[in-house]
């Protein structure tokens, strides 16, 4: 599929549904993402269309978390980072559950939060870390599946590890109460189920360890 109609995009996707009756589709990750060019035209109102995109890219004015990319239709997912010339934006997810992105500094554009999902063993016994977002990389830190690091985005290295424990901050990605953050009060068993209980505004959630990524 190479354009999606108006009508059909998800709910994340914070354009309005009136407008054009088609939109481009990222070319992977589709479910999850928006494609580059919504992102820069509709939402950052970086260029006015299609072509003016393809002119920065050619001029190798765009990076997605410090790569160059080439493809309009390029996936911009949760925590991916955007360089456009001098500025620098952020992928969030507020609490109405629509994707934003917060301008961020030089510094903080040169990291990005991920959650481990996987450890595997290969040979000579490296240890490959599989990420959110379909990166790997391999490593020698001792962390844990569930556990987030930072990634430098500029030598691939890990920057800090942040255990998946009580007291952390967390963000839900997934579920009923995507977009929604707070503290972990809590780490449980039910029914072979790992759940966090976790604080927000003076209640109490409880949140598949799997729907969440701890972010600090």
């Amino acid at each position: 599929m190479t354009y999606l109609k108006r009508q059909n995009i998800k709910k994340f996707w914070a354009i309005p549904k009136k407008g054009t009756k088609y939109l481009a589709v990222a070319t992977h990750n589709k479910t999850e993402s928006i494609p580059l060019v919504v992102v820069v035209r509709d939402i950052l109102k970086s260029v006015r269309n299609k072509k003016e995109l393809q002119r920065l890219l050619n001029e190798k004015q765009i990076l997605i978390n410090h790569k160059q990319i080439r493809e309009t239709n390029y996936p911009i997912g949760l925590f991916d980072v955007i360089c456009i010339g001098s500025k620098n934006y952020r992928a969030k997810l507020s609490e109405n559950k629509k994707m934003s992105f917060e301008e961020i500094s030089n510094k903080d554009a040169e990291i990005k939060v991920f959650k481990i999902l996987d450890k595997k063993i290969l040979a000579k016994k490296k240890v490959q870390l599989n990420l959110s977002g379909g990166i790997n990389i391999i490593s020698d830190e001792k962390v844990k599946t569930g556990d987030s690091i930072i990634l430098n985005l500029k030598d691939n290295k890990i920057a800090k590890v942040i255990p998946m424990e009580k007291g952390k901050n967390a963000f839900v990605v997934k579920g009923k109460h995507i977009g929604v953050s707070g503290k972990i009060m809590e780490i449980m068993d039910r029914g072979g189920k790992h759940l966090a209980k976790i604080s927000l505004d003076g209640d109490k959630i409880n949140v598949w360890i799997k729907n969440i990524i701890v972010i600090e």
